[in-house]
């Protein structure tokens, strides 16, 4: 969607993107606050995500959860909340003919929390069957469990779950006090945000009723550390396998890298002709698997993970190193190169086709290091993509040697080591 974008920063600290949609049907918000688990002891460490169930719940207005949502939704209107390592963001998306109604409603919400002992007691009920589903989604135990044995501030779901009962309402209070200060929040909001609607808007958030606090709270520092075996989680009733690979570099991603990175996943995984999930497919090793790449202010992070079954896993990870190493050695065919370029620049085309998925473009990046992606220059940058920008980024990942490497199933701790030394040829 055709939009502008701004930063308005306020009187009370508060720093935010408005995203301008001409005619733009629906307006969305979002509200974050840097108020993860990294700030809790490990034996608290569903405090913050108790807080996020129970804030948007009874408040000064609103004497319970269900008056509050049923006078939020009654024109069908629509609000969340999510909580992270790092954030708790609580967002909302409503028709334009009463955005300012919703707006004051979500503010009323975050700032006049009421906490009340029995919505609490019934969250917790709630937070342990999220977590009970949670834990069933074998990638997800098994990417926690690499990511805390890498160092990262993270919990398995099995283990939260052992750890919910430590948390208690006062648990709560305390950690809202402790995160949700003005000058420690960040929004988005995307939708017909006309010059008038924008000094409504910044008149409510500069208005809403939280202390100034100390300034936004630090990210932590997170180093990673090389395994020096594979982890292996044993699940019998598991017959395929899950596994993940990945390589560290210990500083963040430039954005150039990234551009690279993301032409990598293309050529390797995203169609069904890529050089490794096409050679896999071609050969019936594997159904689906992906690739792709993260970073951290301290860290970034190049993987590649799949379910298979063992019988086809080493088959499939010859596949995985002799592609890897192709990359490595700078033997990109120019035609995969400029393919994985239109393929980015007709899903770049796709992207952003609603209010609140534009405002996606940006809300990721900004809460995380206030960065503002410029949307309408992603194009030249995929084209600015060469062979060499590729294959540096490649071997600067695996030059670095911080390395793991993840199975999840049955096929036993001997299996995977002995998986974990094929794949050592990658760091080589």
């Amino acid at each position: 969607m055709k939009h502008a974008i701004s930063e308005v920063v306020l009187n009370n600290g508060a720093k935010g993107l408005i995203v301008f949609i001409p005619d733009a049907t629906v307006m969305t918000f979002e509200f974050n606050f840097r108020a993860g688990e990294y700030l809790v002891e490990r034996d608290k460490w569903e405090t913050p995500h108790l807080m996020e169930h129970v804030l948007l719940g009874a408040n000064e207005l609103y004497p319970t959860a269900r008056s509050f949502q049923a006078e939020l939704e009654k024109n069908g209107a629509y609000a969340n909340a999510s909580t992270g390592s790092y954030d708790i963001t609580y967002e909302a998306e409503c028709a334009d003919m009463e955005w300012d109604r919703i707006l004051g409603l979500v503010l009323n919400a975050i700032s006049k929390p009421l906490f009340l002992e029995e919505e609490f007691d019934a969250e917790v009920g709630n937070v342990r069957e999220e977590l009970f589903a949670r834990s069933n989604n074998h990638f997800r135990h098994l990417n926690l469990a690499l990511r805390e044995k890498y160092g990262f501030k993270v919990m398995t779901d099995q283990e939260r779950l052992k750890q919910i009962e430590n948390v208690t309402r006062k648990d709560v209070q305390q950690h809202y006090k402790n995160t949700h200060s003005a000058d420690n929040m960040r929004f988005v909001i995307a939708g017909n945000v006309t010059p008038l609607r924008q000094e409504t808007i910044v008149s409510m958030i500069e208005n809403i009723e939280l202390p100034k606090g100390k300034g936004r709270l630090a990210l932590p520092k997170e180093v990673p550390r090389s395994l020096r075996k594979a982890l292996y989680i044993d699940v019998p009733s598991v017959e395929n396998l899950y596994f993940y690979i990945d390589g560290f570099m210990k500083r963040h991603l430039m954005d150039s890298e990234a551009d690279a990175l993301n032409l990598v996943n293309i050529i390797y995984t995203e169609t069904l002709h890529s050089r490794i999930f096409g050679a896999a497919r071609e050969k019936g090793l594997v159904y689906g698997m992906s690739t792709n790449y993260s970073r951290l202010i301290d860290s970034s992070n190049f993987w590649i993970g799949a379910q298979v079954m063992p019988k086809n896993f080493s088959k499939l990870l010859d596949i995985i190193i002799k592609e890897i190493n192709r990359t490595k050695d700078g033997k990109i065919p120019s035609s995969d190169l400029e393919a994985a370029k239109l393929f980015a620049l007709g899903r770049y085309q796709r992207s952003a086709q609603t209010v609140s998925g534009t405002a996606g473009l940006y809300s990721q990046r900004y809460f995380y290091d206030e960065v503002i992606e410029d949307y309408y220059e992603v194009p030249n940058r995929i084209k600015a993509v060469t062979k060499d920008a590729i294959i540096d980024t490649m071997n600067a990942i695996f030059k670095a040697g911080v390395k793991g490497f993840g199975v999840l199933g049955s096929c036993g701790d001997e299996y995977t080591q002995e998986r974990y030394k094929q794949i050592m040829s990658l760091w080589e």
